[in-house]
């Protein structure tokens, strides 16, 4: 039986536009704007079924879907092997590891 899953080519396009969605929501002054860009970009990866990148993955809040501008909205700090983030939008924090 053959496998369902969407031609190469469509997940190289959905990767790009991914790619693409992230790049304008960095540049948009509009909060609303770039959390729309965001949305809009977690249904593409959906969809095609395309992990978003970790980079990419750490830019916007898990929680309520907004653009993390450090600074402006967001705030990390670092201690003992923990990246903690926290969202001034929803107030709630994510940590990721990091180590050797």
């Amino acid at each position: 039986m053959r496998s369902r899953s969407k031609p190469e080519y469509q997940l190289k396009i959905a990767r790009e536009r991914i790619q693409i969605l992230f790049d304008e929501a960095e540049h948009a002054e509009d909060p609303k704007l770039a959390k729309r860009y965001i949305e809009l970009a977690r249904k593409i990866g959906m969809r095609y079924n395309v992990r978003i990148p970790r980079d990419l993955k750490r830019k916007y809040c898990r929680h309520c879907g907004a653009f993390l501008r450090y600074g402006a909205n967001a705030r990390h700090s670092v201690r003992k092997g923990v990246v903690t983030i926290k969202c001034f939008s929803c107030q709630s924090e994510m940590h990721y590891p990091y180590g050797k």
